[in-house]
């Protein structure tokens, strides 16, 4: 099964690009905004676990920015 988020690793200004299954939601500069992308996007904020399974962060965790 497919990780449907995929946070991407930092750009030069130091945003990450977050992925919804095939689609880009936008850019992120930390955490909050992660969990605000996905709240656009229909998802719980209180229910996003972001070291959970459905999330996949390349080049670094949530604590990498």
């Amino acid at each position: 099964m497919a990780v449907p988020v995929t946070v991407y690793p930092p750009d030069e200004e130091g945003g990450r690009r977050v992925r919804l299954r095939d689609g880009i939601l936008g850019r992120a500069h930390g955490p909050r905004d992660v969990l605000a992308l996905l709240a656009q996007a229909g998802w719980e904020p209180d229910e996003v676990d972001l070291d959970g399974p459905l999330i996949q962060w390349r080049g670094g965790g949530p604590d990498v920015w």
